[in-house]
């Protein structure tokens, strides 16, 4: 997964007490005034720099006491599966450590690791500052980043049961590293991993299986070192100079190889399996064909114009788009079919200018593909079975900045063009 690295900061001069000491402070990156606010652009590291001088400034000005409350109150605890938050901390370790950064540390409550039995179950994902002076949009915005990191691995997650006694898995695990294998008390062993890194241990082991049946120097044996478990093997038919799919982890034939646009190949069989989950590429992830969400059928997308413009947006009117989507009964795609989901309704706003009205009609398309929807979980209230946004992200404010997912924000248009063309969408 990639990681934003060119972001845009809005910091309003009104919010300081001390204009001149914050104009020194921003002598040092290349700010832009406009108005009465100051845009900054820079990496995440440079503007985690200058978010902890900005809060050494503010805390200069108010009692210790209240600087510690700023650090606290603007964090909100999340609720999170269980199963993958333990995924992401065991997995996806690397990726957790560049999100939270050196001036935040992620809690879980109760620890992951006691939880992993309970496949139903939540833990409570708290963000907490390292110093009394983290600055409130600093942890706002390491809070959207694991948030979006969070949806993105959740919605990739596969949770099955494979049948190798406990001591094997050892051997699984250093053949699959993507996968996370966890030992029950008995038999059998749960794996959790990507969607296609689980579809290539079924493979693997029904291979295993097979070949295991037939060799008669293994019948009778459960633990043999010709039994234990092996990396995949080539085919006789196959020859072994051909480049390996990167699906089954074994050499493509001639007659079964199959090249994208985009260039990587796999084996025929491979890629239709996986275009049966996601029409994308497994490799580089590029849409081929029509990409379908699972946002419930029957809701509408309805917008209106009105002559008020957006802070940012001073020229235009002012688009305003209203969703509903009915309460209804979950189908086979959303996490509980057969159960009852609850509907929502909600607006978004972009400037009525010519990129606002482009991307009118991108996120048109998505909704008719079933993209801006899907069922599960709140982050927000940690409610189950409700309509909540997918990911890509609407401005629900008119104001507020992106901390409170409004206006003036110069780069959201950019953004979820962005997040739109990744679906197949521009």
């Amino acid at each position: 997964m990639k990681f934003i690295t060119d972001i845009t900061v809005i910091i309003d001069e009104a919010d300081y007490t001390e204009p001149g000491r914050l104009r020194k402070i921003l002598k040092s990156y290349s700010a832009e005034k406009e108005g009465t606010c100051y845009r900054v652009g820079g990496t995440y590291e440079e503007l985690e720099h200058l978010s902890v001088q900005l809060s050494a400034v503010k805390h200069s000005i108010n009692s210790a006491t209240h600087g510690q409350q700023d650090a606290s109150t603007h964090i909100k605890s999340m609720d999170v599966s269980a199963v993958v938050m333990t995924y992401i901390q065991e997995k996806c370790a690397k990726e957790l450590n560049k999100i939270q950064g050196n001036s935040f540390v992620f809690e879980t409550q109760p620890e992951h690791r006691t939880v992993h039995n309970n496949p139903s179950g939540t833990v409570q994902v708290i963000i907490r500052p390292q110093g009394v002076s983290a600055h409130p949009v600093h942890a706002d915005y390491v809070r959207q980043r694991f948030i979006t990191f969070y949806q993105r691995t959740a919605s990739d997650l596969q949770v099955t049961s494979v049948p190798v006694s406990p001591h094997k898995h050892e051997d699984l695990q250093m053949t699959f590293p993507r996968i996370l294998f966890k030992p029950s008390h008995g038999y059998p062993v749960t794996a959790t991993g990507p969607f296609l890194h689980i579809a290539q241990l079924k493979k693997f082991l029904s291979q295993n299986t097979q070949s295991s049946s037939k060799s008669p120097v293994n019948k009778g044996s459960t633990d043999t070192p010709s039994s234990r478990t092996r990396g995949p093997q080539p085919t006789q038919d196959k020859d072994p100079e051909d480049e390996l799919c990167p699906i089954c982890m074994e050499p493509i034939a001639i007659k079964e190889k199959q090249t994208l646009q985009c260039k990587h190949s796999f084996c025929k069989d491979c890629l239709e399996k996986a275009y049966k989950y996601k029409p994308v590429c497994p490799t580089c992830g590029k849409v081929y064909g029509t990409l379908t969400g699972t946002q419930p059928d029957g809701g509408k997308m309805k917008v209106y114009r009105n002559d008020s413009s957006l802070p940012g947006y001073e020229k235009y009117g002012t688009i305003t788009i209203y969703y509903d989507i009915q309460s209804g009964i979950q189908e086979k795609e959303h996490p509980n079919p057969g159960q009852p989901f609850e509907g929502v309704l909600r607006m978004a706003y972009l400037p009525d200018s010519s990129e606002g009205r482009r991307i009118l009609e991108l996120l048109r398309r998505a909704f008719d593909q079933r993209l801006i929807f899907t069922v599960g979980r709140s982050t927000t209230t940690g409610r189950n079975n409700i309509v909540t946004w997918n990911d890509i992200h609407h401005k629900t404010s008119t104001h507020g900045g992106p901390t409170c997912y409004g206006y003036p924000d110069p780069d959201y248009l950019s953004r979820v063009g962005d997040e739109l063309k990744l679906k197949g969408i521009d």
